[in-house]
């Protein structure tokens, strides 16, 4: 049986989230499909943070793997 699993987190970068998704899953990143729903944005002067990257990481889960 096959259940997938996805989890959608913001990170000050779009790598930033990345990891808090697979921190949170406990998967490594090559079991992970990984979908970018939105990049950073910049703040005034180039300052991080005003609009944060958001992505969607999902796996399909197995008897192997659960």
């Amino acid at each position: 049986m096959k259940k997938i699993k996805f989890l959608e987190v913001e990170g000050n970068t779009v790598e930033e989230a990345i990891k808090k998704a697979l921190q949170e899953l406990k998967l490594p990143r090559k079991n992970v499909k990984i979908q970018v729903l939105s990049e950073e944005k910049k703040g005034l002067f180039g300052m991080p943070g005003e609009k944060p990257a958001k992505v969607r990481v999902s796996t399909i889960l197995t008897k192997e793997n659960t």
